[in-house]
């Protein structure tokens, strides 16, 4: 007896069952399905993105709705896919730093500390940074923070109605952006922080920039807690939405402010402490609401204690007074002297003079060291920082070259749009742009 191939796409007989039923096969496409299902007059299938401006990005939201009401969400990724993790591999360690730098560009600095501590766990170099690049790789961290922090409530309160959030939001990241440019000479993917230490110290008069940095941007962030804390349309949209309980974070691994919106005081400056952070007197900042306000309110408060932080690496670094920023191994460190030259390219003339006229085997080394880089003994590592969006991570992997063979990152962002499908299914539509915006992902460490 013959029998008919059977169509992976075919509704059931609308005769026998109340309704239209789909059976979707392997290997088949959202698209396809949305074409042959028969979902009724009331239930349709709904693209928001991946060019939507409540996506925060290329993110692409199938959304299931009836009337109203979300019954199915679905995150749908890779429209921004930059192929950084397989690049670093064919890049020198060094090197590898201008690549990963790119991927959450919100944050471009945890990016790169995760990385170089990776890198200089495996070198075995970890006690031998010095201080003051651990102070400074603090200090600009913070000041990341809170420019990653404003960009999330600058873009969530757009995204609700508030245009005054986001040009409030905005102008304090600003400030945030001239100390990073200040001291790493670029706004946004700095390569600052390199294995080792960092690349150069603190320019002459940027602790008094700082000084002036900090009443200014405590006041901002207060004028943002003013706008969005009481707003009542804002509590209105934010209030009990996007509601994600302990146990699914745990379940799903989502960590940061939303993990935090739970009650569970979860950060790694504490709980897995780096760069010195045991030393530093800050709070984690919980709520236990675990909704989409709860979430905005963390941000708020985490940019006061990160202004606690900043002030305590300005007393450090007066305190410690100039001294290296790279650990003293010349098979290791990057040189550090480096400097323009008058036409703002390349090296200066002196520094040239200087490296050519010490001797031809400094010459070589020198050479060698920016063409080809060090070599790192082989094994594999896994280092982790608390970025503003939770955990990120990054797997290295050496063969002994002077390549990574693997660099592999978990990035928080990734992780988090789990969260999409719990917190918007059985919501409304509107609600899906609040919880999007309290998961705050960045798809450049999404699709990197």
């Amino acid at each position: 007896m013959s029998t008919q191939q059977q169509d992976p796409y075919s509704a059931t007989d609308p005769d026998v069952l109340e309704g239209a039923v789909v059976t979707v096969g392997g290997g088949g496409d959202w698209d396809d399905v949305v074409d042959t299902a028969r979902l009724g007059e009331e239930r349709i299938v709904v693209n928001m993105g991946p060019q939507h401006p409540s996506t925060h990005g290329v993110l692409r939201l199938i959304l299931e709705v009836e009337g109203e009401t979300v019954t199915e969400a679905r995150a749908g990724i890779g429209y921004l896919h930059t192929g950084i993790e397989k690049n670093m591999e064919v890049r020198s360690w060094t090197q590898g730093v201008t690549f990963c730098t790119r991927m959450d560009y919100l944050s471009p600095i945890f990016n790169e500390t995760a990385y170089c501590l990776g890198v200089e766990r495996l070198l075995g170099i970890t006690e031998q940074v010095p201080e003051r690049a651990s102070v400074l790789r603090v200090l600009t961290m913070e000041l990341n923070r809170i420019g990653s922090h404003t960009v999330a409530l600058a873009t969530g309160g757009m995204e609700l109605g508030s245009t005054t959030m986001m040009t409030d939001g905005f102008r304090e990241r600003d400030k945030a952006l001239d100390i990073l440019e200040e001291i790493t000479g670029l706004r946004m993917n700095h390569a600052y922080v390199r294995p080792g230490g960092v690349a150069q110290d603190i320019p002459p008069g940027t602790l008094d920039s700082i000084r002036e940095f900090v009443p200014s941007i405590r006041q901002g962030i207060k004028e943002l807690e003013l706008l969005s804390a009481q707003n009542p349309t804002l509590r209105q949209r934010l209030v009990g939405t996007g509601y994600l309980n302990l146990a699914g974070c745990l379940a799903l691994g989502i960590t940061g402010p939303v993990l935090r919106s739970t009650g569970l005081p979860a950060d790694l400056r504490k709980d897995e402490p780096y760069c010195g952070y045991e030393t530093y007197d800050f709070d984690v900042i919980t709520r236990t609401d675990a909704d989409n306000y709860s979430r905005m309110r963390i941000r708020i408060d985490e940019m006061y204690e990160s202004v606690k932080i900043i002030e305590q690496c300005m007393e450090r670094l007066r305190a410690l007074g100039p001294g290296p920023v790279m650990v003293d191994d010349p098979k290791i460190k990057w040189p550090s002297q480096l400097a323009l030259g008058g036409d703002g390219l390349g090296n200066s003339l002196d520094h040239i003079r200087t490296i050519m006229g010490t001797s031809m085997e400094a010459l070589i080394h020198h050479f060698k060291l920016v063409t080809e880089g060090f070599r790192v003994p082989a094994g594999q590592v896994y280092t982790a920082v608390e970025s503003p969006r939770g955990e990120l991570g990054v797997h290295v992997v050496s063969d002994g070259g002077t390549k990574p063979y693997r660099a592999h990152f978990r990035d928080p962002s990734f992780t988090n749009l789990q969260g999409v499908s719990v917190m918007c299914e059985g919501a409304q539509v509107a609600d899906v742009v609040a919880s999007v915006a309290a998961l705050d992902p960045v798809m450049g460490g999404v699709d990197r």
